[in-house]
């Protein structure tokens, strides 16, 4: 028991320095899940103790960049929950048609899977050319293969099983080339996106939205940072623009839930009233 509570002290205080030290904000994370990933962190670095990592990061920012990888677990794939892209082809598109531009946030991008599958969705919808989306993760290693759009033929497989579910209108191939085991998308579906190192712990609004997807985020968020990051949501948002959400993620019981209506609520895809 006394070793459980030092080592909980211990993450504190490594948290506590992270922000100090690079300004990164994990205060308000699931306290659950950055207790796991440091663990985890802290026998992969073979560190005797979280002092001991903490101790590195401090002194080397190369380590934290290291351990940035585990706090945010860049884990991601493309058309991921068919059934929720589908509905967006569906229920949102109609409406993204009545604009005549449009910005998408996509917030916690990752290394960029949801960002091309947004991308192909718009351009199969003669919708890509006059929309902007703002790609915005904290992790940098993800940010940089987010732009780069390369990866592992074994993925594209599986991706393109999600691409045809997702109500997908040409053969998936015809999206990236192949080479060397990997697949690279085509460049001209990142024209029209901006990545960004953005914090939803720490960062404002920086544009007006007709959508944001934040997907799979907000799981690892507690309570309060999760009513911030719906209030930069919010304020983004245009009049009766569309917010959507990871599978396991909802409004319901937010600070934010009386300020959206829910158009389909299983996809979590909600409109700002």
């Amino acid at each position: 028991m006394i070793i459980e509570r030092n080592t909980d002290i211990e993450i504190r205080l490594l948290i506590e320095a992270i922000y100090l030290k690079y300004s990164y904000d994990f205060r308000d994370y699931s306290g659950a899940s950055i207790k796991r990933r440091v663990l985890h962190a802290t026998r992969q670095f073979e560190c005797a103790t979280v002092s001991a990592l903490q101790e590195r990061v401090l002194h080397d920012p190369g380590m934290f960049l290291q351990l940035l990888q585990y706090l945010t677990i860049p884990v991601s794939e493309m058309f991921r929950d068919p059934e929720h892209f589908l509905a967006l082809r569906r229920e949102v598109v109609p409406h993204l048609r009545t604009w005549p531009s449009i910005k998408i946030w996509i917030a916690g991008c990752s290394t960029g899977e949801e960002v091309y599958s947004m991308a192909i969705l718009l351009r199969e919808e003669g919708l890509l050319e006059r929309t902007i989306i703002y790609a915005t993760d904290i992790n940098p290693s993800s940010l940089e293969k987010a732009k780069q759009g390369i990866y592992s033929m074994q993925s594209i497989r599986e991706y393109t099983e999600n691409y045809q579910r997702a109500g997908g209108r040409q053969a998936f191939s015809d999206y990236y080339t192949a080479a060397y085991g990997n697949a690279i998308l085509d460049s001209s579906l990142r024209e029209n996106v901006t990545f960004a190192d953005h914090s939803l712990a720490t960062d404002s609004v920086f544009s007006e939205t007709q959508l944001v997807s934040c997907r799979n985020v907000l799981i690892y968020f507690n309570k309060n940072l999760q009513d911030r990051a719906f209030g930069l949501f919010h304020e983004s948002l245009c009049h009766r623009g569309f917010l959507v959400l990871g599978s396991k993620e909802t409004l319901d019981f937010s600070a934010y839930s009386d300020r959206f209506e829910a158009l389909v609520k299983p996809e979590r895809i909600y409109r700002k009233l």
